[in-house]
């Protein structure tokens, strides 16, 4: 039964390619651009929504044929064209900041290092324009409101309220992170570049095994005399008169 591979677009405007999950597929994906991703979600092929779309289109297109050539069943849309490639942003309908949040999920899984993981995180953290600043400030204008439309509703009201108190403890949890987000994977590489360096100059620095027994050769050949009791060497007897 051949394994059966869907390459698809998401709101967010990614394509994913879902159910490749033998490593033959995965490497034919990988070599044609997606980036694999591992998670507890499972194991998937995607690529980011910086990608434009012509790039999507022929990406999409070459992975399907490589699959094919390799006897999996590939669902891909005959024609890919803007609309079904490129879904707009409003694709969610009335949820058009919905479909932005999705747009910056997409981006911080395609994120490559710390740094591109920072730059699509702090969509989220900017202490002004973040989105958790905006859903804080939403979720307080709605008690608020909750309030001024009825008083009675103020159990209401205290959940919003609580709630706005909730992402602004995450905001807390969260603050100053930039720098560190930024050193993401940089101390793994530096660690794994000195050892690689370290291993190198210990093989350099090493005495070969031919050498350690030419010089265990060289000091029995000139063993000193034996001594005697006094320090001194031994001499032959005297043959006596």
């Amino acid at each position: 039964m051949p394994t059966s591979i869907t390459i698809t677009s998401e709101f967010s405007g990614s394509v994913v390619a879902k159910g490749a999950t033998d490593d033959l597929s995965a490497q034919l994906l990988r070599r044609a651009g997606f980036k694999q991703i591992d998670d507890w979600h499972g194991r998937r092929h995607r690529l980011p929504t910086t990608t434009p779309l012509a790039d999507q289109v022929a990406i999409a297109s070459h992975a399907a044929e490589m699959l094919r050539a390799a006897r999996y069943d590939v669902t891909l849309p005959p024609s890919p064209d803007t609309a079904r490639m490129s879904p707009s942003v409003h694709a969610l309908g009335p949820y058009a900041a919905e479909a932005e949040l999705l747009s910056i999920t997409d981006q911080i899984r395609a994120a490559e290092d710390g740094a591109s993981l920072q730059r699509a995180v702090d969509h989220l953290l900017h202490p002004e324009h973040g989105a958790l600043e905006r859903v804080r400030e939403a979720l307080e204008a709605a008690g608020e409101q909750v309030n001024d439309l009825d008083d009675d509703a103020y159990a209401l009201a205290d959940r919003f309220g609580f709630a706005s108190e909730f992402v602004s403890s995450a905001q807390s949890e969260l603050v100053d992170s930039e720098a560190e987000l930024r050193r993401v994977g940089a101390a793994s590489t530096s660690y794994s570049a000195a050892r690689s360096v370290r291993d190198h100059r210990g093989a350099a620095l090493a005495t070969p095994p031919a050498a350690n027994q030419a010089k265990v050769s060289s000091s029995s050949s000139s063993a000193p005399a034996p001594c005697s009791v006094t320090g001194h060497p031994a001499r032959a007897a005297t043959p006596q008169r």
